[in-house]
């Protein structure tokens, strides 16, 4: 499945350069950070609304969760590739994570900032 993410940050990064009249991404990129982060925050909500509306349990309510958590995801991808962070980073702090308590980890991260 990583072939996915890694097909994706290769399009990512050949689009970043490219013409901002003719690219989605790059025109994220020619915005800047702020706007990159408007769109997370902006994805975040409407993922976050589709999925209280998936309680009724039909099947357009779950492919429109489906569908925002990909846009999520995407501009979450735009966001690493514009800060030079890699997807691989998240997969590895994932993979780092696996089969540790989720309290413990939250409390260890907690430990780290005093």
């Amino acid at each position: 499945m990583s072939d996915i993410l890694d097909r994706l940050d290769a399009a990512l990064a050949d689009r970043r350069h490219a013409d901002s009249e003719s690219s989605y991404v790059a025109s994220l990129h020619h915005k800047g950070l702020n706007k990159i982060l408007e769109k997370v925050g902006e994805e975040a909500v409407e993922t976050v609304l589709a999925a209280k509306d998936v309680d009724s349990g039909d099947s357009a309510t779950q492919q429109a969760l489906i569908a925002e958590t990909a846009d999520l995801w995407f501009h979450s991808l735009v966001m690493l590739s514009h800060l030079g962070l890699d997807h691989r980073q998240v997969l590895d702090e994932l993979a780092r994570r696996f089969g540790v308590s989720g309290h413990d980890e939250k409390a260890a991260r907690q430990h780290g900032q005093d």
